[in-house]
């Protein structure tokens, strides 16, 4: 699939290494053709790796895709260069005036703080508002999904016991065909690392939301809106196959208190390489999203997409 990224992004090189067709600015340019305008809202720690998985899996379409980055500039993060922000990212200020096909809001490791006592809240909480009437298509993540659904519906998340850690079994629920999971199987998985969940009780007395699937160890995994034009996940179906181990050890290393990731690791050996079993599915779901919920739906004027909220 052709996605165009910036030259000397980070991600490309990889990316080329594993064969994934990536167009750099110069070859897209010379291209006839409206790409789909995609904004990232990168509000993880390692923002290079998380845009290298993102990226990756928006690469399974013959659609071209531009993806345009953004971070938050009410806090600075820690673990990601201000050189590589300053070349590759923007912030809410500058791209305020544009409108997207779709829009990706990352998870954050700041799942067991209130939502209110999260340094960057009010600011997110102007960019989901503005999302509704300048990107056709928004999809969550994780604590992005909870952010998300506690701002537009006023959903909570609760702490839980424990860590919800691995990989796990999921079905459909809503009991139509639904678009998002078209081609997977009747049982997919998908991998897990939160320490809060939403409910699905406190879901169902939303009319506007419909629940698309959820894990009976797990919980509930994918909602929507009734239009698709938002979409909140609470895994991470974009993880790297190591990157639960590289949670795993770092955890271990802090003296956490932390479990071995379920049905990760060949005979629950950490020794052992762990077994990929959530790649079909995450490819197959995002190549959903863009066909569907965005190529599909959206106007060829993007700066009509308010008009049709």
């Amino acid at each position: 699939m052709p996605i165009k990224i910036p030259n000397d992004l980070p991600a490309a090189e990889i990316l080329e290494q594993e064969s994934v067709f990536v167009m750099r600015d110069d070859r897209a340019y010379s291209q006839d053709i409206r790409p789909l305008k995609i904004l990232l809202l990168n509000l993880m720690p390692t923002k290079v790796v998380t845009e290298t998985q993102l990226l990756r899996l928006l690469s399974n379409t013959p659609l071209q895709i531009d993806v345009d980055f953004l971070y938050t500039a009410s806090y600075s993060p820690k673990n990601t260069s201000t050189d590589h922000l300053i070349k590759f990212y923007e912030t809410f200020e500058q791209v305020r005036h544009r409108h997207y096909d779709g829009m990706i809001i990352t998870g954050a490791p700041v799942e067991q703080m209130p939502f209110e006592e999260v340094a960057y809240w009010p600011e997110l909480c102007e960019i989901m508002e503005w999302s509704k009437s300048h990107a056709y298509s928004t999809m969550h993540i994780c604590w992005g999904a909870q952010a998300g659904l506690y701002y537009h519906y006023g959903i909570p998340k609760y702490d839980l016991p424990a860590k919800v850690f691995g990989i796990f079994a999921h079905s459909r629920s809503w009991t139509r065909p639904v678009k998002l999971f078209r081609g997977l199987d009747d049982v997919f998985f998908v991998p897990h690392s939160r320490h809060t969940e939403i409910r699905r009780s406190d879901i169902e007395k939303i009319s506007d939301l419909r629940i698309l699937s959820e894990s009976e160890e797990s919980g509930v995994y994918a909602v929507s809106d009734m239009s698709g034009r938002q979409i909140f996940l609470t895994g991470h179906v974009e993880y790297d196959p190591m990157t639960l181990k590289s949670e795993y050890e770092r955890d271990l290393s802090r003296g956490l208190p932390i479990d071995l990731p379920r049905n990760y690791f060949q005979n629950d050996d950490p020794a052992r390489p762990p077994i990929m079993r959530w790649r079909s599915s995450a490819y197959l779901l995002f190549a959903n999203w863009l066909n569907y919920y965005v190529y599909q739906e959206t106007p060829f004027d993007l700066d009509s997409i308010h008009a049709e909220h």
